[in-house]
């Protein structure tokens, strides 16, 4: 929009400054939450002095001169070293360091510690010469108030500040409110409407105060006459509409809003003083006539109307109306009736040509007229709005609009009916269509029966005295698709004119007025209006004139006894909420922390204390908070300065105990850089003291020989301190001598640093405000070895990469308790290396027990690997199988296993002869370790970890997976491209040519190191419902060992061969999800985190599991699941068949042949492509974990034989019955809409001229009203193939519907009609499908008397 200059009010003092350059300050409130997110901003001539920037900033935000200070800021930041700018300084702003043409930015903090004073709102009147003077930029023209950067031409910032100046109170919008805010204003400034609301009584013990809508506008009427607020909440009276949260951010008409308002009045005030009120103010009359040319037989009905829709531009025409007068004579101008519109006389007894039109019979004491800005354009088929201009008068005379012709003839006659007197029902599509009946409901209001000439009689005497005056206008900034309204009003008590825009309220003038006549500023030709403003009168309100009826607004001597007293309650509440306001803004708000000294957890809360409570008395705030009185005694408490992000405690507060909070933590924030700690002692215990500048060192003292990490001792130190000193301070503390002690700083994450250097300082080793070392002071040969090849160092290493779990064991048989027991017993505690060791090298007897349970529980995994490498799938015979089950690098186990090879084969042969299945599997196999990639996306934490044992890392550039299980390299994307003819490289092959899953790398080595072997583990009990008698280990092992070597060391415990369980990681809402990349680490695991087992077959590499769910294309639900399996890479579907048949029949009761179901493609319930039987699975049809697959059972002989074929559903729409046949396959050979058409007319017996089809919309099966389908889709495309636009049916699966194109729809009645959308809207909806496919349409206002909008079951 381009400003306009010619009617700006510019003050002397900015006219005089023009030339002078102009400061920007920026000023961010910072002594308060609510406010700091807040800017002010002053616009100031670079000679302003620093005292009066002061002025103009206490001012502006309404505190107190001289109870803040001003601190310069660089935006957002504020750095502790700055010093309050002088506020009594004579000097300029130029002279003290302000930049013209940038942004200053200026920090509002507290003075000394105190919160600032709020101006009392009384003397904030008073300062006129702050008010009047100008602050800001120039104001630009816009419309006064389309949102709230839209500033008015005639008043500055200063205005919009509080009420003093206008003395009128704004309403808050909510969030999409502004046209209701209109309305309650425009109601509020009208004398005789207020005043007989002020008149009603409210009956408290007849109705909830809370949904009684006349009860809340008189409260919020009475707080827009007496509230000192600069504007008020509208949410109690939205509230009583039956209203919630959603409805404040619909966007609704403000014509709409008052009808459905008034109603809602009306049917409040039933049987009391008001319940005529809307119509003696706001109703008028007119006659709808029909007259006969020939005859003169007239037909005419009297209707009321409580507002008249002027119509802006006619239809067809490009020329808009230019006044109101101009669309009031179109009103009511008659139209003839003839040709083929004649009119059938009852006289006459024949058509005849007429004139149709309406007469005003009766103006209201209120007249509301409607500019109908919004239209339809049927070229764009959008919704439009005319901006075109239209003049209005400030004074209206409709003397020369009322009917005054007698009526009296004998060839009239009444024509009402039922409907004849329906409120707002209207004459012609020039009225809005609100005015008619709802759903047939009659809401008509009966007329007394006057006679022809007593109502020509009491015409004649209104005419002259028609003369109205304009006194509110609504006014529309925006487009059709959504804008601002505010309102314009003159009040009757100053003849002022005002804007009242939401919260703003102003001084306005006449030219302002004008302004919203609509149009565009100068001549632009035909296409003026695409230019015009977008902002322009919606709605005008004209009073009459007339000095008997107008009336002046009451008094407050004048107020009913019952009003007199809501004045009272609501100015007590309004004191109330300033004072809590005012502790609000004095209360300080800070993180609190206490380490629980019985049950040894860290609790936070929030501290709220006054920031006049001293020390002591928020020590003992503190304490009831954190419920210490049963744990320990009151004395034993104290607050210190805490840093929760690096566990540091900054500083104690010794002596200070009678000191304010306030100026303990620097004032009342918003936020704060720091926290508190509620720091405990035992009574036998002193409080250390904490000096600023100190770092806090937390001391780990460590025993090689118990291979034992203490609990930490808390120690302070300074950063210049050098390392010799440092270790004397730890020395007096742990009572180690220093002239042994080796101390590592843990940096971070695995970074172990020796500190050997004395004279180094603290802050030279990195130091920081929280550390953590460690200690160790024995006399030992590890002192001489290298530090990375030391004991220590080891042992460190072991400590930072433990993790502890929780494993939940599954239930076992006899004969596995048995060997799970011998197990426990042989193992014992396995988590010392060196003790696992020097067990093994042992008697013979215990090596031989030991070497025969691993034997026993590996023989059957073993013999499998031997095999497999005995074949050489691979070709990978140098690689030795047998010693890649372990991890280790001393393999003492595999020692034993070497040792028994002999009785190793001859339980192979065993295990061979005896589970041929298993062999089988295993020669589809790549390998015996697993590399399937279960996962699930819905946890965050698995995906956060790119090193995640259980998440489907896409790190060897494989196909990116879908939501459905199959990635970009899907067969249908492929099918007919034959994009698929190359080997793609997916994860599995990937993988196999790395190596990845190998447990050894190229040399031979293996990769896991000893220090990689920790592993130890213990019975434990778990808490209460997790489950009766079931068992658990916690296990503390070293998160670098592999899953796999994890899985070995489970085998004694679960007792069976790690190949025959299965690992599922419990994740926080018990969600389990299986554990499968063998090769991968336990580094995303935790602390604490839960592990349950599984019995059951391990997938092995190459193998996924898949869903299977069985497609019934005929059922209500099309989608049934039945098993689980497990598909492997390198299989065939007819494989994958053969393996499913003996699971159906077992688990399904499904007795198949192999050629009796077919396979094909799942993506949500949607069947896609048919797979063939020659398909071979990661060649031809990708797969990856979690995979779903549908199988359908086939009535006859498979019809499918080839990747060209194309199968879809058919199904028949039969409009003469009203129903859709069942669905029927048809096999196509090619994608020609020709042969489609062929087929259907063979299985229909249809002509094939006569076959029309569409394809169905949405998800499988396409699911549409029957009493929608014959017009709704798109029947007939125009193309010769099925694979372009719109059909673009390029893979099986694709649903189609048709119709014989010469059978007639079946005709219902509405009874029938209704009938069937009931039983329609019934099925679609247990189906889960939408009854209709057309757009959302926009949501109905609606006020709810009852306060219940969810009884209002027909609401969209």
């Amino acid at each position: 929009m381009v400003p306009s200059e010619e009617n700006q009010l510019v003050p002397k003092e900015v006219e005089s400054a023009a030339e002078e350059p102009r400061v920007l300050c920026i000023i961010q409130d910072t002594t308060n939450s609510k406010t700091v997110n807040e800017r002010v901003t002053l616009n100031l001539p670079a000679s302003t002095p620093l005292k009066r920037l002061f002025e103009d900033v206490a001012s502006k935000v309404g505190y107190v001169n001289g109870t803040f200070d001003l601190m310069w800021g660089n935006g957002d930041n504020v750095t502790d070293t700055q010093t309050p700018i002088d506020q009594k300084s004579d000097k300029t702003i130029l002279d003290a360091g302000f930049e013209p043409g940038k942004k200053n930015f200026l920090h509002l903090t507290d003075k000394d510690g105190e919160q600032p004073h709020i101006m009392p709102e009384e003397s904030s009147t008073t300062d006129d010469s702050v008010q009047d003077r100008f602050i800001g930029p120039l104001p630009r023209e816009g419309s006064v108030g389309c949102t709230n950067d839209y500033v008015s031409q005639s008043y500055s910032y200063s205005s919009v500040l509080s009420k003093s100046e206008t003395g009128y109170v704004g309403l808050v919008n909510q969030a999409m409110t502004c046209y209701l805010n209109s309305l309650l204003q425009t109601l509020f400034m009208t004398p005789e409407f207020r005043n007989a609301l002020y008149k009603w009584e409210f009956e408290e013990s007849e109705e909830d105060p809370v949904t009684s809508i006349p009860y809340q506008l008189q409260r919020l009427f009475v707080l827009l006459q007496t509230s000192k607020k600069r504007a008020i909440e509208t949410t109690d009276v939205t509230r009583s509409f039956g209203w919630d949260s959603s409805e404040a951010w619909q966007q609704h008409d403000v014509q709409e809003l008052c009808r459905v308002m008034f109603d809602a009045l009306e049917q409040k005030w039933k049987q009391t003083e008001q319940a005529d009120l809307i119509n003696q103010l706001y109703q008028g009359k007119l006659k709808d006539y029909v007259r006969c040319l020939e005859c003169g037989y007239e037909g005419w009905r009297i209707d009321t109307y409580l507002d008249i829709p002027l119509v802006i531009r006619p239809y067809g025409s490009s020329q808009a109306f230019a006044s109101v007068e101009e669309a009031l004579h179109a009103f009511i101008q008659p139209e003839i009736l003839d040709g083929p519109n004649q009119y059938f006389c009852e006289r006459c007894k024949k058509k005849c040509d007429a004139r149709k039109g309406l007469r005003f019979l009766h103006f209201p004491y209120l007249l509301t007229l409607q500019l109908k800005r919004f239209d339809f354009d049927y070229t764009t088929m959008h919704r439009i709005k005319l901006n075109d201009r239209m003049t209005f008068p400030e004074e209206l005379d409709m003397s020369v609009f009322i009917d005054v012709e007698d009526e009296k003839s004998p060839q009239t006659e009444s024509c009402t009916d039922s409907g004849a007197e329906n409120e707002g029902s209207c004459h012609s599509d020039q009225m809005s269509n609100d005015f008619s009946n709802d759903d047939g409901v009659d809401e008509g209001i009966c007329l007394e029966s006057n006679s022809a000439a007593e109502r020509i009689s009491k015409a004649g005497s209104e005419k002259s005295s028609l003369l109205y005056e304009l006194f509110s206008v609504m006014v529309h900034s925006g487009s059709a698709a959504g804008g601002h309204y505010y309102a314009c009003i003159k009040s009757f008590t100053d003849d002022q004119w005002y804007s009242f825009n939401d919260q703003h309220v102003s001084k306005i003038t006449q030219e302002d007025i004008k302004k919203t006549y609509g149009g565009s500023s100068g001549s632009r030709g035909y296409y003026s209006s695409a230019f015009a403003s977008s902002t322009n009168a919606y709605m005008l309100i004209y009073r009459l004139k007339d000095p008997m009826r107008n009336a002046k607004f009451l008094e407050a001597h004048e107020y009913p006894e019952h009003i007199k007293q809501l004045v009272q309650k609501e100015r007590e509440l309004e004191e109330q909420e300033k004072r809590q306001r005012e502790i609000e803004r004095n209360t300080c708000k800070i993180k609190l922390f206490c380490m629980h000294p019985a049950k040894q957890i860290m609790m936070e809360n929030k501290l709220e204390v006054h920031k006049d409570r001293t020390l002591k008395e928020a020590v003992e705030i503190a304490y009831k908070l954190m419920d210490l009185e049963e744990a320990v005694p009151l004395d034993c408490c104290r607050l210190v300065k805490y840093d929760e992000f690096h566990d540091y405690l900054e500083r104690s507060y010794e002596g200070e105990e009678d000191t304010p909070m306030g100026l303990l933590l620097g004032g009342v924030k918003s936020t704060y850089m720091f926290d508190l700690l509620l720091e405990t002692r035992r009574p036998d215990q002193i409080f250390q003291c904490y000096k600023p500048g100190e770092v806090m060192v937390k001391v780990h003292v460590v025993d090689l020989k118990t291979e034992s990490v203490a609990s930490p001792i808390s120690v302070r130190a300074y950063l210049n301190q050098t390392v010799s000193e440092f270790k004397q301070l730890i020395s007096k503390a742990t009572h180690l001598p220093a002239d042994t002690m080796r101390v590592v700083l843990e940096r971070c994450y695995n970074d172990l640093r020796l500190l050997n250097v004395s004279s180094k300082t603290l802050k030279a080793e990195g130091f920081f405000r929280s550390n953590k070392v460690f200690i160790e002071s024995s006399e030992s040969l590890d002192h001489h070895v290298a530090y990375t090849d030391s004991h220590l160092w080891k042992l460190l290493d072991r400590h930072a990469n433990t993790i502890r779990l929780y494993v939940s064991l599954p239930e076992q048989s006899p004969g596995s308790q048995f060997r799970r027991a011998v197990y426990l017993k042989s193992s014992g505690d396995s988590g010392n290396l060196d003790e696992a060791c020097e067990r093994v090298k042992g008697p013979v007897g215990n090596m031989k027990s030991v070497e025969a349970i691993l034997e026993e529980s590996t023989e059957k995994l073993k013999s499998l690997s031997l095999q497999q490498q005995q074949e050489g799938d691979n070709g990978d015979s140098s690689k030795s199988t047998e010693a890649s089950d372990f991890e280790n690098i001393e393999s003492p186990l595999n020692e034993i296993d070497s040792s028994a090879s002999a009785e190793n084969r001859e339980l192979e042969n065993q295990i061979q002869i005896s589970d041929p299945e298993n062999l089988q599997s295993e020669e589809r196999s790549d390998s015996d370790v697993n590399n399937d990639r279960s996962t699930s996306s819905v946890d965050s934490d698995i995906l956060s970890s790119s090193h995640s044992s259980d998440t489907l890392c896409n790190v060897d550039n494989a196909p990116l997976p879908l939501a459905n299980g199959l990635d970009s390299h899907s067969i249908t994307s492929s099918r007919r491209s034959k994009a698929n003819q190359g080997k793609k490289e997916t994860w599995d092959t990937a993988e196999e040519d790395s190596g990845t899953d190998s447990e050894y790398d190229e040399s031979g080595k293996s990769r896991g190191e000893a220090q990689y072997m920790y592993f130890k583990s213990e019975p434990y009990t778990a808490d209460e419902g997790s489950g009766e008698g079931q068992k658990w280990l916690m296990v503390h092992v070293d998160k670098r060992i592999t899953l796999s070597a994890f899985k070995q060391h489970l085998e004694p415990f679960v007792g069976v061969p790690s190949s025959h369980f299965k690992v599922f990681r419990v994740y926080a809402s018990n969600q389990e999800f299986e554990s499968v990349r063998l090769n991968e680490t336990l580094s995303s695991f935790s602390d604490d985190n839960k592990i349950t087992i599984r019995l059951g077959r391990a997938l092995k590499k190459g193998e996924y599991r898949v869903k299977v769910y069985q497609l019934l294309v005929n059922e209500p639900e099309p989608c049934k699941f039945l098993l689980d399996a497990v598909f492997a890479k390198g299989m065939t579907v007819r494989q994958s068949k053969e393996e499913l048949l003996p699971q159906l029949r077992e688990q399904c009761g499904l007795d198949l042949t192999i050629d009796r179901f077919r396979l094909r493609k799942k993506t949500w319930k949607n069947p896609g492509t048919v797979f063939l039987d020659y398909h071979i699975y990661e060649e031809d049809i990708n797969i990856s974990s979690n995979w779903e697959v549908f199988l359908e059972i086939l009535e006859g002989v498979e019809k499918m034989k080839s990747m060209s074929q194309l199968a879809v559903l058919s199904r028949r729409w039969r409009p003469s019955e009203m129903k859709l046949d069942s669905f029927q396959e048809v096999v196509l050979e090619s994608s020609s809409v020709e042969e489609l058409k062929e087929k259907l007319s063979e299985i229909s017996g249809i002509p094939l001229e006569n076959i029309e089809f569409a394809k169905g919309r949405g998800t499988f099966p396409c699911d549409i009203s029957i009493l929608e389908i014959h017009q709704d889709l798109d029947w007939n495309p125009k193309v010769s193939t099925l694979n372009v636009w719109p059909l673009y049916i390029c893979d099986d699966g694709a649903v189609i519907f048709y119709r014989d194109k010469t059978e007639e729809l079946m005709e219902l009645t509405d009874e029938q009609r209704n009938e069937l959308m009931k039983k329609e809207s019934s099925r679609l909806q247990k189906t889960g499908h939408r009854v209709t496919y057309s757009p959302r349409k926009e949501k109905a206002l609606k006020i709810y008397l009852d306060g219940a909008p969810n009884k209002d079951l027909t609401q969209d």
